[in-house]
């Protein structure tokens, strides 16, 4: 397994991370290694919703003025 040294890090973030791996019963390693996997995992899905958000638009046809849904919520409200 690769080896990750980080130096310069506050001294204020070591202490919040040593308290938060103390709440979830793990070492200050277990706490570092989870934290980044969750941040890699929340960009990893950050960049997919992306995509998928491309995609859908570029269905949407080019020139055309789209009408706000506000208006046509209103519209069938007042139906």
């Amino acid at each position: 397994m690769t080896q990750i040294v980080l130096d310069h890090i506050d001294d204020t973030v070591i202490a919040k991370l040593a308290e938060l791996a103390r709440a979830n019963r793990l070492s200050v390693e277990e706490q570092a290694q989870k934290l980044l996997v969750e941040a890699v995992d929340m960009v990893d899905r950050r960049r997919r919703r992306l995509e998928i958000a491309d995609r859908i638009a570029a269905m949407t046809p080019k020139g055309i003025v789209q009408t706000d849904s506000a208006i046509l919520i209103r519209e069938d409200r007042d139906r």
